[in-house]
């Protein structure tokens, strides 16, 4: 193409020579025919009009050749940019598609780990928390140990009542004498002083005078058998420390032992029901039941050694003092859930519904000794029959 373009440029240059060089037409009246300039010029013109010709050409091929080429590079880029935003469009639906996954995963993990949740709270909810299993323990130790203080308290009623009655081989049932010289002696036996074992009466006791301190009778837990006999001792001295002689024989015949004999039977009622409280409270105090593990520990932690038993009043205190004063109680009790809240405030209520019972209990025994001393009282204040003359029948 560019020697095409110098083969025109040199033919424009010599038609440009020519003319310069060429003369200047003259002026005449009639035109002069010159054929070598005509022929020149016809050259010239027909060289030019072939080198227009050829630029035009040449023109229209490149603006072909560029319109070609702007045409395949459009198409090109057309295809270029349609695959980048078929790509990208790809791209977009998969980036969906991988959200829509990474939404349903994490949708299922959250449920999952919601289900997993609510599933633990039910597990909690139902499931009985170690205080709720200490309290039932100790509940089945109190009751245990009552039943067994029971059968305490009527063994020593039996024995008891029949010494106060001055029943059959008792020391009364021989006499009055017989009935102080034995409790003298039992004194002597167990609880000797250092004034009696100075007076040569007995042997010091390692537990002088047991028998008429409180101390015998007010506790927690009597720690053995010995200490059961000191507070049964004590109990004695406080009702009924020398019985009167039994009436038996003749005096129960005559009309003024059947008088004495009535007289006897309030006595021994009334003596009876006395020796019962004390009983009662000697039984709820001896050792009947084993101490579990954490009672055993609680005791530990006040800085007592456990004894071999407990009481019904102790495995009961230390059940009240647990939700008191105990800190792992304290310390569960925070951690716990609303159910075993609610397990535990009920259990607390069954507590003092129970303890409410024994108070009632004690009451009802607190009552009747009222009761008969308020008979005792009456009967003291009231003068008797007046003597009045047998009257006489006269036999038709």
């Amino acid at each position: 193409m560019r020697s095409r373009l110098k083969s025109t440029a040199a033919v424009l240059v010599m038609t440009g020579g020519l003319l310069v060089v060429a003369p200047r037409i003259a002026h005449a009246e009639w035109p002069t025919f010159d054929a070598i300039t005509h022929f020149l010029l016809q050259q010239a013109q027909n060289a030019m009009t072939s080198a227009i010709d050829k630029v035009y050409d040449n023109v229209t091929n490149i603006g072909n050749l560029i319109s070609d080429r702007l045409t395949g590079v459009g198409n090109q880029l057309n295809d270029r940019l349609g695959d980048g935003f078929t790509q990208t469009a790809n791209y977009q639906r998969a980036q969906i598609g991988a959200v829509q996954q990474i939404a349903d995963a994490s949708n299922m993990a959250n449920a999952r780990v919601a289900r997993d949740l609510r599933n633990t709270e039910i597990r909690d909810e139902h499931t009985a928390s170690p205080q709720a299993c200490l309290a039932l323990d100790s509940g089945q130790s109190t009751n245990q140990s009552q039943i067994q203080g029971a059968r305490i308290a009527t063994a020593i009623a039996d024995v008891m009542d029949a010494r106060g009655e001055g029943g059959p081989n008792t020391p009364a049932w021989f006499g009055q004498a017989q009935s102080m010289t034995a409790s003298n002696a039992t004194h002597l036996s167990r609880y000797c002083d250092q004034d009696e074992a100075a007076a040569g009466l007995c042997t010091l006791s390692p537990r002088p005078n047991a028998d008429v301190r409180a101390v015998s009778f007010v506790r927690e837990v009597y720690a053995d058998g010995d200490q059961v006999n000191a507070a049964n001792d004590y109990a004695t001295n406080v009702v009924q420390p020398i019985v009167p002689a039994a009436l038996r024989g003749d005096h129960l015949t005559s009309v003024e032992g059947q008088d004495a004999a009535a007289r006897r039977r309030a006595y021994d009622a009334r003596m009876s029901l006395s020796r019962s409280v004390f009983s009662h409270q000697i039984a709820l105090q001896a050792p009947t039941v084993t101490l579990n593990e954490a009672q055993q520990a609680q005791l530990r932690a006040r800085g007592v050694e456990p004894p071999a038993a407990g009481s019904w009043m102790q495995v009961l205190a230390l059940e009240v003092e647990r939700r008191f004063s105990d800190v792992g109680w304290a310390a569960s009790l925070q951690a716990m859930t609303p159910a075993a809240v609610n397990r535990e405030i009920a259990q607390q209520l069954a507590l003092s519904n129970y303890l409410a019972l024994a108070s009632l209990r004690q009451q009802m025994q607190s009552t009747a000794v009222d009761a008969a001393n308020l008979a005792v009282d009456v009967e003291r204040g009231f003068t008797g029959f007046t003597p009045m003359p047998s009257p006489t029948i006269a036999v038709n």
